[in-house]
């Protein structure tokens, strides 16, 4: 480890939600790996996003008995984004690392993160995932056309294959606390803010153990904020299909009046073609309404202003 990184103080953020099957092991192995190399001083941070067994009891424990470790506890479940935002709020460190409690990412990779945030003079190095073990192909090949769809929707270029999992520094840290949003894409947020940022390549081992807090119906929602913040493309799609149903209808109803000028004795009556016209016209207005509305919804939530957490209890801070 080189001497400048000897002088910083790092925090590590590690938000939790029904981890007491794996948050003792990766305490454990945190704590090893910022014990296994020179700096200037850190904190755990984890954040109890309102588990409901005893997580935050084990927590609690590992509180009393290292004062590097500090608990920020939720007044209810939030979610996996405003956990992180709560970290980030209340850290401390010249450069903070996000990972999550379950292990599959790596915390021996922090000593070469710090490493490139050095000698890259990057302010940023997030994980960039060579293999993603324990995964079924559905969930691989969803996530890599995810990203990549939302790379190419999105205003802001966004790394594929790459998660929460990265170090930031204090440009980025107080960057990120002035934005004012509540339903927060941090990584897409990140990238937005610019500075250098670099990847490093690692293997995403499997889940130490538990169950995966990010089933179908999470993914589905988070892939839709995702997109709805760092793109107005849905909102020109709708207007292209608005357009589309426009000249398909101006053309339906040239059809129409032509064959009753011209080809009266020939034109076929009945209600194929009115049942084929309402259903365009009708599937394309809702679908329009319905990306409008989310765009409205996602207003509205802002509008409201409400606190994006709750935080019910502080240790060691």
């Amino acid at each position: 480890m080189t001497k400048e990184a000897t002088t910083l103080f790092i925090s590590i953020i590690i938000p939790c939600y029904n981890e007491e099957q794996v948050i003792r092991y990766t305490y454990e192995r945190v704590h090893k790996t910022m014990n296994s190399f020179q700096h200037g001083g850190y904190e755990l941070i984890f954040i109890n996003d309102g588990s409901r067994d005893n997580t935050l009891a084990i927590l609690k424990e590992l509180a009393a008995n290292d004062n590097h470790t500090k608990v920020l506890s939720f007044s209810r479940n939030f979610g996996h984004q405003p956990a992180v935002t709560a970290g980030i709020q209340e850290c401390k460190g010249d450069v903070a690392i996000i990972i999550d409690a379950d292990l599959q990412d790596p915390p021996e990779l922090f000593p070469a993160m710090i490493e490139m945030h050095l000698h890259e003079n990057a302010n940023v190095v997030y994980g960039m995932r060579e293999k993603r073990k324990g995964e079924t192909f559905f969930k691989r090949i969803t996530a890599k056309s995810f990203y990549r769809f939302i790379n190419y929707l999105s205003d802001t270029n966004l790394p594929v294959d790459t998660g929460d999992f990265r170090l930031i520094d204090k440009h980025v840290i107080e960057a990120f606390k002035n934005l004012p949003e509540k339903n927060k894409y941090i990584r897409g947020l990140i990238s937005w803010i610019g500075f250098k940022q670099v990847p490093i390549m690692y293997v995403r081992e499997e889940r130490f153990a538990g169950e995966t807090k990010y089933p179908l119906s999470k993914m589905i929602k988070f892939a839709s904020t995702s997109l709805l913040y760092f793109s107005k493309k849905p909102l020109k799609l709708a207007l292209s299909l608005g357009f589309i149903s426009i000249l398909v209808g101006l053309g339906l109803g040239i059809w129409v009046i032509t064959g009753l000028l011209f080809r009266p004795n020939t034109l076929v009556h009945g209600w194929a073609s009115m049942v084929i016209a309402v259903i365009f016209f009708g599937g394309v207005q809702l679908l329009t309404i319905g990306v409008l509305g989310e765009y409205i919804g996602n207003m509205f939530e802002e509008i409201k202003n409400r606190p994006e957490y709750i935080i019910h209890e502080k240790v060691n801070f």
